[in-house]
């Protein structure tokens, strides 16, 4: 396991990701408009600071975007955390929180929820792969450890999904699911 985390750390980890996905065709399915999001809890990091985020919890605010990417601090995930923070106001206005989760640890989302995601919305820690799993968000999995693709969702308050959106290219997320919240918020204005 520590070679595979080396390799994905390293400057090779991006030529190793993109190999697997040219061997493997893409990553696994993911879960499509319609059903329903699997529940969880996690350690997530908002602004260097801890805390317990829960999917349903968050749903009772309104919808929920959770984006999944495969490493903090390598230039892809960070560029894609940028462009979630600029955005942050506009799906705020439309009701909606945002989380992104990957496998690191919950010492590195402390640290890339201030740095990347300027201290503008939470970063979700899930080291054993199992809500990466469970919302058929994997990219490579190797044993136990499950490296997240890049895949958003955007889920409605009643746990429905609205939106499922793959893409390796971290440019379009945050556009695609900001219309989908949009879309759905024009549809239920109270």
């Amino acid at each position: 396991m520590r070679l595979w985390k080396a390799m994905i750390a390293g400057i090779g980890g991006a030529a190793i990701i993109a190999g697997v996905i040219f061997l493997n065709g893409a990553a696994r399915a993911a879960m499509q408009p319609g059903e329903t999001a699997p529940d969880f809890s996690t350690q997530a990091a908002v602004g260097g600071k801890v805390f317990n985020f829960s999917l349903a919890d968050a749903l009772k605010k309104g919808p929920v975007v959770l984006y999944f990417y495969p490493k903090s601090f390598t230039p892809g995930c960070t560029a894609e955390a940028h462009d979630f923070a600029e955005n942050i106001d506009n799906f705020a206005k439309a009701g909606a929180s945002v989380i992104g989760m990957s496998a690191d640890t919950i010492d590195t989302q402390k640290e890339f929820s201030s740095k990347e995601c300027r201290d503008k919305f939470p970063v979700g820690a899930d080291p054993d792969g199992k809500v990466i799993k469970a919302f058929k968000a994997q990219l490579i999995t190797l044993g136990d450890m499950a490296t997240a693709a890049r895949i958003s969702y955007v889920i409605a308050p009643d746990g429905k999904i609205l939106l499922a959106y793959q893409d390796m290219s971290a440019g379009p997320h945050v556009e695609k699911t900001l219309a989908a919240v949009r879309q759905w918020r024009a549809a239920h204005p109270n």
